[in-house]
């Protein structure tokens, strides 16, 4: 059986009110945007996408758990979980799956509780800093790492 052409994509809290939530820091692009320009990524290599944001950390825990029957992957920006949550870390890192840490904002140019991460030490790729296009590079990266190419 060949593995799974399907990725997660989880957005955090407060990820939901992309547009509107301080542009001068995340922009003016929405969640709807991010989750099609993560989707076209992923079908330009023919992956789908499975989309969830959540501002409940057990409701992403449990997305992140069902994602070891159906996904190769998982793409996250866990918003303020990144710097808090061990739970998340410890879900992310018991599914077994190559993970994707995405920014849209330079964590190390923030305040100094955020340039912490959980989730850095297990995730395979790092894209922060690049707005919401950083998502398709993540995207494009994870499916490297996937798919064991090494020219992407």
């Amino acid at each position: 059986m060949s593995p799974p052409r399907r990725l997660l994509l989880v957005n955090g809290p407060n990820l939901n009110l992309l547009g509107t939530r301080e542009p001068e820091i995340y922009g003016t692009a929405t969640l709807a945007d991010v989750e099609r320009l993560t989707a076209e990524a992923a079908a330009g290599r023919g992956f789908e996408v499975r989309a969830v944001q959540s501002n409940h950390e057990g409701a992403l825990i449990d997305a992140i758990h069902d994602a070891r029957e159906d996904c190769s992957g998982i793409v996250i920006n866990a918003g303020g979980y990144t710097h808090t949550s061990v739970a998340l870390r410890d879900a992310l890192s018991a599914v077994s799956l190559p993970i994707a840490e995405v920014h849209i904002s330079d964590l190390s140019a923030r305040e100094p509780f955020r340039q912490h991460s959980y989730i850095a030490d297990i995730a395979a790729v790092h894209v922060v800093g690049e707005g919401v296009a950083g998502y398709a590079r993540a995207v494009g990266l994870l499916l490297d790492v996937i798919t064991g190419r090494a020219d992407g």
